[in-house]
């Protein structure tokens, strides 16, 4: 968060040989603050769900070994998988010196991926603005002034989402990313100032080589995220910087060499390869679907952008990164790589954050100001009162019934029964998300993954889908079985258990049985 106030008086005694000074904090350390302790405390009242159980599955097979971890949720060799990031090889490493499951580890994940997230916002609002509640109202725009209906996604950063959010790769980078962005502007703005100060005014390219480090990092952690960092990067120094002298274009250089060579360093899959992997972009599709309903309240910054326009040109940062955005965006929708709209989330922090530098203005406010701040009070309110609310009002203090986040089952009570590693065969929704984030593999992973050839995951689920079926016979159920070396099945309420099977538990909540098969 931004730094304290120093508060210099009138001391006597020893006091006054340490210089009197009296710290005070800023109002966004203050709010963020009670926000980060709000927030987790909400993040910690909800049962992990969605994409949880692949990142736990991710713990458990570095925590089972950190050099050549395994397929994240098949029986399969790992060598490839862009899961295994920096940020998941730290997890991994503090599961296994505290002894402590994937679940737990991505749980007390989510506070900090939080502050990272809290710092980074103060930081780089201060590089936008030296006006001190600007990083509080870019908080609360950033949470609140998205749409009237729920918008949940893998780094969308709206209240309702963070309960789910906050422990996810992408929560890490999006942190990092504005920390990024905030060295990047104030590097930026020194390396303009040479202009008139002369060359020796520069910072050492120590700083800039570190710059690029920080941005490789972000690549490793969330290659889309990096897509949305690298379009600030090019804002920032685009819209402030001015005298592209030798020595300025040197450093930038050094920034993005550093960036690329870190990146591609990384022993554990090739970031790069990525760029044209389309296996994912289908399951991407809805993103593009409902974007009036889900982020329409976000418009309301863009007044304010078009003022920052007016005022310094197109070349306002936050101008420039709006449009360069759109952009990315639109190509994802007309090319057909619809995965380019996971950055939607960090689109609309441009009008956001400009939204809040212009209603962070010093009072008298003129007419124009009073009507834009008012209409971003209401939107603020109405966001609140139609999605996000939920998030942080518990059920049993909800006066009016909002909408509460996902509440998901636990899958403790067949993991229980199941060895590390065991092969289960199942195709339930929550199943095949939760249950390898406890140990087990999966017949059929549920996410595309560069480490397992899509045909072959596709064969996988095709073979799942055979066996479950009502009809098939029991020598083509044997056959699946071996092919996977099943232990388990696991089974919804609707599905019959085979007769060769014998059953071990069921959850009382799901009506779900565990039921054992194979040798």
């Amino acid at each position: 968060m931004s730094a304290g106030v120093l508060v210099r008086r009138a001391v006597l005694g020893a006091t006054a040989l340490r210089g009197g000074g009296a710290w005070r904090p800023t109002p966004y350390q203050l709010v963020g603050f009670l926000f980060w302790l709000v927030m987790s405390l909400a993040y910690w009242r909800v049962p992990l769900c969605c994409d949880a159980g692949q990142h736990a599955a991710v713990v458990e097979r570095l925590r089972a070994d950190l050099l050549r971890p395994r397929h994240p949720m098949a029986d399969l060799p790992g060598a490839g998988s862009p899961y295994y990031s920096p940020f998941a090889l730290a997890q991994g490493a503090f599961a296994r010196l505290t002894g402590l499951g994937g679940w737990e580890v991505v749980r007390l994940t989510g506070p900090l991926n939080l502050l990272v997230l809290l710092t980074g916002i103060g930081r780089f609002v201060r590089v936008l603005t030296p006006r001190p509640w600007a990083p509080v109202l870019a908080l609360a725009a950033m949470t609140l002034l998205w749409g009237t209906e729920r918008a949940w996604w893998s780094g969308y950063l709206g209240l309702m989402s963070m309960t789910g959010n906050l422990p996810y790769p992408s929560a890490f980078a999006i942190g990092l990313t504005f920390w990024a962005w905030a060295l990047t502007g104030a590097r930026a703005r020194d390396a303009a100032a040479v202009r008139y100060v002369g060359p020796g005014g520069l910072r050492p390219p120590s700083g800039y080589a570190a710059l690029g480090a920080l941005y490789g990092l972000v690549l490793l952690v969330h290659p889309i995220t990096a897509v949305a960092a690298a379009l600030g990067a090019v804002a920032l120094v685009a819209g402030w910087q001015r005298g592209w002298r030798r020595a300025v274009v040197g450093r930038w250089a050094l920034t993005g060499a550093v960036a690329a060579a870190g990146a591609a360093s990384w022993p554990y899959f090739d970031v790069f390869a990525l760029a044209g992997d389309d296996s994912v972009d289908a399951m991407h599709r809805r993103l593009y679907l409902d974007l009036g309903g889900q982020f329409w309240l976000a418009l309301l910054g863009l007044p304010a952008l078009w003022l920052r326009a007016r005022r310094a040109s197109w070349r306002d940062p936050l101008v420039l990164l709006f449009a360069l955005d759109c952009l990315v965006v639109a190509y994802g929708w007309v090319s057909g790589h619809y995965t380019y709209g996971r950055i939607l989330g960090l689109a609309l922090v441009p009008p956001q954050f400009a939204l809040a530098v212009e209603l962070a203005a010093a009072r008298p406010w003129p007419v124009w100001r009073r009507v834009l701040g008012g209409a971003a009070a209401a939107g603020a309110c109405a966001g609140f009162l139609t999605v996000q609310a939920g998030a942080v009002v518990p059920r049993a203090l909800d006066p009016v019934g909002f909408e509460q986040p996902p509440d998901w089952p636990t899958y403790e009570w067949a993991a229980r029964h199941i060895g590390p590693g065991e092969v289960v065969i199942t195709d339930g929704y929550h199943a095949v998300h939760a249950i390898a984030g406890y140990g087990p593999n999966l017949a059929a992973p549920a996410w595309p993954d560069a480490a397992l050839d899509e045909r072959e995951r596709l064969r996988r689920l095709a073979d799942v889908r055979a066996y479950l079926d009502p009809g098939s016979t029991r020598a083509e159920r044997a056959a699946v079985v071996r092919r996977y070396h099943a232990r388990w099945l696991l089974l919804t309420p609707r599905q019959r258990v085979p007769e060769e099977a014998v059953v071990v538990t069921w959850s009382r909540r799901t009506g779900e049985v565990l039921a054992r098969v194979g040798g």
